[in-house]
């Protein structure tokens, strides 16, 4: 697919090959180099990454445009907004360790792990039990979900799962929590599908 006519990329970022944080640590350390108003391309082959720069950019105020994808590699494309149309990126305030959510695991307390990965990155390696609704997907499929069950969400390092923790508390989930630091330190029992 082609870029489509009348959008111009004043950066061109290569993350190519990058798995979450590293697309949206360098797209945020480079989109505070560009002016307001400026577009951003960013070429990733993380398939986590679509979710991650809309998430990215609707938490900041900064305007994802679309992606095109080319083969294995997707190509983001976001607009700088101007400062008094971006926000603080708050991370979500509710957390719970990887410890802590093993030791209620273990004492069989009536929780829902939800795995925010992508399916590829659940399939070889997941805990127990959890549900898996890739970020991207999550909106969609949020009717799959109790709003009055205690979620704990998961993801590799913390950042999918932290937009999936504050895009279910919009949608009046009360009791959700952040797993940290997510699949990458989990030393709990694990299986494959």
């Amino acid at each position: 697919m082609s870029l489509p006519s009348g959008i111009q990329a004043d950066k061109t970022l290569d993350c190519k090959g990058l798995a979450c944080p590293m697309p949206i640590v360098k797209t945020k350390k480079a989109m505070d180099e560009l002016k307001a108003g400026q577009v951003i391309e960013v070429l990733a082959t993380d398939k986590g990454s679509l979710a991650d720069m809309q998430g990215w950019a609707k938490n900041t105020g900064h305007q994802y445009l679309g992606t095109i994808e080319e083969g294995e590699v997707l190509k983001h494309y976001l607009r700088k907004s101007n400062p008094n149309e971006t926000k603080e990126d708050e991370k979500f305030p509710f957390t719970i360790t990887n410890e802590d959510l093993q030791k209620r695991l273990a004492a069989n307390e009536n929780i829902t792990v939800l795995d925010v990965r992508e399916p590829a990155e659940y399939v070889f390696h997941h805990i127990p039990g959890a549900k898996s609704i890739p970020l991207g997907e999550l909106e969609s499929r949020i009717h799959e979900l109790d709003p009055n069950e205690k979620i704990q969400i998961v993801c590799r390092v913390g950042n999918r799962s932290d937009l999936a923790c504050k895009l279910l508390a919009e949608k009046g989930f009360t009791n959700v929590k952040n797993v940290l630091p997510g699949m990458s330190g989990w030393n709990g029992p694990t299986e494959q599908n």
